[in-house]
C-alpha cells in the first residue's frame, strides 16, 4: 500500500462528504441486492443505502476514511483497491466505483476487478474532463477544476475513454446518465437538457453508468 496514497486521501477525509450528484444518482438507482462500494470514503452512501435496507460493505485506503465508516456502524475494511480485492468471484449483486477511477493510474484492472466480484452490476461514475466548461478555462489560460491538484485525479476521463475501459473490462453499459451546467435556470435548462442529451462528451459535466457483465 503506498503511503503516501494513503496520507493524501487521509487529509481529504477529514472533511465532511456530501451527497453530490453521482451519489444521489446512484442512491436511486440501486434498489435491491447487496452491494460493496470500492473506494467507500466516509460510508455516506452506503449509510443510505443501508437505510434504504441493502446489505453493504466498503473498502477504501484511508484509514482515516475507514473509521468514519465503522463510527456510522458500516462493514467496512482498508484495502489498495489498486491491487487485487479481498473477496471471491461473484460475491456481490452491485459494486460501485463512484468517483473512483479518476485516481488511479490504472482503472481498467480495477474496473476488470469490480466486475470480477460483481454478480450482475457495476456502477461508476466519473468527471467528464473535456466538458465545454473545462474547454473554456483552458481557454483562458486557467486550469481545469477537475485537473487541480487537491483532487488527486490522475487519470484523464471522457465519454470515449470510459466506454473504452468498459468494453476492455467485459461490461456493457445498460444505462447512463449525465448533468450539465445552468440545469435549474428557467428557460436555459431545457435548452441544456437537450444538449446534454445529444452532445454528452461536450455538455456533460460527470458520467454515471450502470453497467451489466458480459455472459
Amino acid at each position: 500500500m503506498s503511503l503516501s496514497v494513503e496520507r493524501f486521501q487521509n487529509s481529504q477525509w477529514k472533511k465532511s462528504d456530501e451527497l453530490n450528484f453521482s451519489k444521489r444518482t446512484v442512491l436511486d438507482m440501486v434498489k435491491e441486492g447487496n452491494v460493496l462500494d470500492v473506494g467507500c470514503g466516509d460510508g455516506l452512501l452506503l449509510e443510505h443505502l443501508k437505510n434504504n435496507g441493502l446489505v453493504v460493505s466498503g473498502i477504501d485506503i484511508s484509514s482515516t476514511a475507514v473509521d468514519i465508516c465503522k463510527e456510522r456502524g458500516l462493514d467496512c475494511g482498508q484495502g489498495d483497491i489498486s491491487e487485487r480485492l479481498p473477496f471471491d468471484d461473484n460475491s456481490y449483486d452491485n459494486v460501485l466505483l463512484i468517483d473512483v477511477l479518476e485516481h488511479l493510474f490504472q482503472p481498467l484492472e480495477v474496473l476488470k476487478e469490480a466486475m470480477r466480484v460483481s454478480r450482475r452490476y457495476v456502477f461508476i461514475s466519473v468527471p467528464n474532463f473535456v466538458s465545454l466548461s473545462a474547454r473554456l478555462q483552458v481557454f483562458f489560460g486557467k486550469v481545469p477544476e477537475n485537473n487541480t491538484p487537491r483532487d488527486g485525479h490522475v487519470y484523464f476521463m471522457t465519454m470515449n475513454v470510459i466506454r473504452s475501459l468498459l468494453k476492455q473490462s467485459g461490461l456493457k453499459a445498460n444505462e447512463m446518465i449525465v448533468n450539465t451546467f445552468w440545469e435549474k435556470v428557467p428557460a436555459i435548462g431545457l435548452l441544456m437538457a437537450t444538449f446534454k442529451k445529444f452532445f454528452p462528451s461536450l455538455f456533460a459535466l460527470s458520467f454515471i453508468i450502470k453497467a451489466e457483465k458480459i455472459q
